[in-house]
């Protein structure tokens, strides 16, 4: 049993879903659970994770190594399952082209669980938007210094080179090579800004603009969601035209340095974070938190965030939260739009 939520690893694989097999992943879900269960390969891949904390999402780490062998064409049989490559075949008998590569592959399947997902969703951009609208039209200010801890490849840095459509609202360049439709938020007022600079940080960062680190992170998009891989295709040649700066570091400590001197003028300091607050420690956490408010006194700062609620609710349905400072103003999905903003 899990020393964090009561149910085995072996459990939590088979619930990530709740079950529902009605895309690959949830099929693959149910075999790799039923595999562990039964002593199989994928007890050995997992072995030395069984306490993992739910929050390491082992088994999606698992899945973006297969993702990967695939996306490279290593496994042309199970390629013939997953949407991503152009497969189409049925997905409940993809266990016997899957246990194989499994076999095969087990040193580099393990190492695959060392690093946290890092889908790097470009769609959690239209949460960065509204936050920033709000904070613009706290302070007054239209040019932003943009800090971003746990950045991954740092695609959401470049929000001012995205194009939104939204429910009767636009925002972006007209000839930008990403275009987020489907934003909804029906009154939304996008405020102009200025990206001045652009910073981030990770604990591992990688040059997303070489072949290998293009599939690197395209493996951790769900093979059966063509729309978020073309996004962050889009985001990637963006990339390549803007590239940002990503420093190796913990959040808490790069945070605070980046903090230490005032930006200019003028200008709004925006430290910006989405879906990573479960992969820090708490002490991490609390430790950058108390960096930004040491530094409100010498500079204007605020904080920007798409995260779950925390705690999480343990009853009824709930989205992840836009975050101002302490100021929940509105919710989206995982992977982004539709955004919903609080009256």
């Amino acid at each position: 049993m899990s020393a964090y939520d009561g149910a085995t690893l072996g459990e939590r694989i088979a619930n990530h879903f709740g079950g529902s097999t009605e895309h690959l992943y949830g099929v693959l879900m149910r075999d790799l659970a039923a595999d562990w269960e039964r002593g199989g390969v994928v007890r050995e891949i997992l072995a030395g994770r069984e306490d993992a904390p739910p929050g390491d999402m082992v088994q999606l780490r698992l899945l973006a190594g297969v993702h990967r062998i695939v996306l490279r064409g290593d496994a042309p049989e199970l390629a013939a399952f997953y949407p991503s490559v152009g497969g189409t075949a049925d997905r409940y008998a993809v266990w016997p082209a899957l246990e194989p590569v499994l076999r095969s592959h087990v040193a580099e399947l393990r190492e695959a669980l060392d690093v946290a997902p890092q889908t790097n969703e470009v769609g959690r951009s239209i949460a960065l938007l509204a936050g920033l609208s709000e904070a613009l039209r706290r302070s007054g200010m239209r040019k932003v210094r943009l800090l971003e801890p746990g950045a991954s490849a740092g695609l959401n840095l470049l929000v001012d080179q995205f194009r939104f459509e939204g429910d009767g609202w636009t925002c972006g360049p007209d000839d930008a090579q990403l275009v987020l439709a489907g934003c909804e938020a029906a009154g939304f007022t996008p405020e102009p800004f200025e990206v001045v600079e652009r910073h981030g940080c990770d604990l591992d960062p990688f040059d997303a603009t070489t072949p290998e680190g293009e599939a690197y992170l395209r493996s951790y998009i769900w093979p059966h969601m063509p729309e978020r891989d073309g996004r962050l295709v889009a985001a990637l040649a963006t990339l390549r035209e803007h590239p940002v700066t990503i420093d190796r570091a913990p959040a808490a400590d790069w945070v605070r340095d980046q903090l230490a001197s005032p930006a200019p003028d003028g200008v709004l300091t925006v430290v910006w974070h989405s879906i990573t607050r479960q992969y820090w420690p708490a002490a991490e956490y609390a430790a950058m938190l108390a960096a930004i408010d040491e530094a409100r006194s010498r500079l204007p700062v605020v904080r920007v965030a798409l995260e779950d609620p925390s705690p999480l609710p343990t009853s009824g349905t709930w989205r992840p939260q836009v975050e101002v400072d302490d100021d929940v103003i509105g919710h989206c999905t995982h992977h982004g739009p539709p955004l919903d903003l609080l009256p």
